[in-house]
């Protein structure tokens, strides 16, 4: 590989690099207790609404740059909801989540209307949501907590119970069979996605990477689903949430990436003026956007309420933090058009191993945040310097 391919690759996979020096990192300062299998389960089961909520915040970065503030204030005002529906009223649990589902989403558009037709800026719409959500929950919890504990179908269906994980069918001695068998063919499977994508694009005379650096990046990946797997079976297996987490990551990494509707996000994200020209509604997209950032703030609240077994007036504080974060730190562009639901995963996955480590290791958590702002300054940082390919503007 010469110089310049190599430099091409690492600045591709800048934060994959970095989130294995970074888990290395910390494998050596906790004496390898983050690589424990309980812990490794625990990224997953802490990290839940970071996945979801991050890869809806997504779409609205790629709009051209917007964020949506109040999605932590809708997923603790959505928790509300649920919570007081099924302990108070009564309402069955499936019923519960069709409405938390539709409240979720009806906020969603509520506030995508004013953004996307009446043209107010996404930061002021969401910032009010922001604070009216949070009021409206305090009014509908009266202020108080509402325990769901009670509600074990509920609980364990969203991973917040001690029966949260998929039942091992295989039995194997000491370890979960089911999940090793699902590792197993996860990673064989991602090796012949990308192979078949790679040939593709050979054959249709597309610019494809060299093969060196291609099954580098394969097998290497392929690698880690292993040993996350792995790892997991060594547990308990397959949290629950992890499921959810799954079918959104592999629902909008298709829609991005596959369809029209996805790739609208990035045309306007791009040149909005262009995209207007070419026949798309761009207000459609921002419609789009937004409703659907409500959507997975009411999957992000079954998740958050189902792990925590209650609903508080104060959850969902700096959830919206997180998902940015994620975002940016996965490869996101500050200025919209550019970003993929894989990178953002990975941005992800660094935030909790750098909570998870940070915790293991005693810091306080006032220094914790200090060290979580560091990495996303550095992140778009790096984002704005290498596009624009020196350290400072013109005056």
């Amino acid at each position: 590989m010469t110089n310049t391919k190599l430099l091409d690759f690492t600045k591709k996979y800048t934060m994959i690099i970095v989130l294995v020096l970074v888990f290395g990192l910390f494998a050596i300062l906790t004496g390898g207790n983050i690589l424990l299998p309980a812990n490794i389960s625990n990224i997953i089961s802490q990290n839940a609404y970071v996945f979801i909520l991050a890869t809806g915040m997504l779409l609205c970065i790629l709009t051209g740059g917007n964020i949506d503030l109040s999605v932590g204030s809708v997923v603790c005002f959505v928790g509300a909801v649920g919570a007081k529906l099924m302990v108070e009223l009564g309402v069955p649990m499936i019923l519960t989540i069709l409405i938390m589902l539709v409240v979720g989403t009806a906020i969603g558009a509520f506030q995508a209307f004013w953004i996307a037709y009446v043209r107010i800026p996404p930061f002021i719409v969401t910032l009010a949501g922001m604070l009216a959500f949070r009021g409206l929950s305090n009014v509908v919890l009266n202020g108080l907590t509402v325990s769901i504990k009670d509600c074990t179908s509920f609980v364990n269906l969203f991973g917040g119970g001690a029966n949260c994980y998929i039942p091992d069918v295989f039995h194997f001695d000491g370890i979960n069979g089911l999940c090793l068998i699902v590792g197993i063919v996860l990673a064989i499977g991602f090796v012949a996605i990308q192979l078949k994508s790679r040939l593709t694009k050979i054959k249709k005379e597309y610019e494809v990477e060299s093969a060196v650096a291609f099954w580098v990046k394969t097998l290497l990946i392929a690698l880690v689903i292993f040993a996350f797997a792995f790892r997991l079976a060594q547990h308990k297996g397959i949290p629950t949430v992890l499921i959810w987490v799954f079918l959104v990551i592999i629902i909008y990494a298709y829609i991005t990436s596959n369809t029209t509707v996805g790739r609208s996000f990035y045309a306007v994200g791009g040149n909005e003026k262009a995209t207007k020209l070419s026949g798309i509604n761009t207000n459609k997209v921002y419609f789009l956007a937004y409703t659907n950032m409500g959507l997975l703030a009411a999957l992000a609240a079954m998740v958050t309420i189902a792990r925590l077994t209650s609903a508080q007036p104060t959850y969902g504080q700096n959830y919206e933090m997180d998902a940015i974060g994620s975002c940016f730190i996965g490869g996101a562009s500050a200025y919209g058009g550019i970003g993929t639901v894989p990178g953002v995963i990975v941005g992800a996955v660094l935030m909790g191993v750098i909570n998870m480590g940070m915790s293991l290791m005693g810091v306080d958590a006032n220094m914790q945040k200090v060290v979580k702002g560091m990495v996303l300054l550095a992140a778009v940082i790096f984002d704005v310097v290498s596009k624009r390919g020196k350290w400072f503007a013109k005056g």
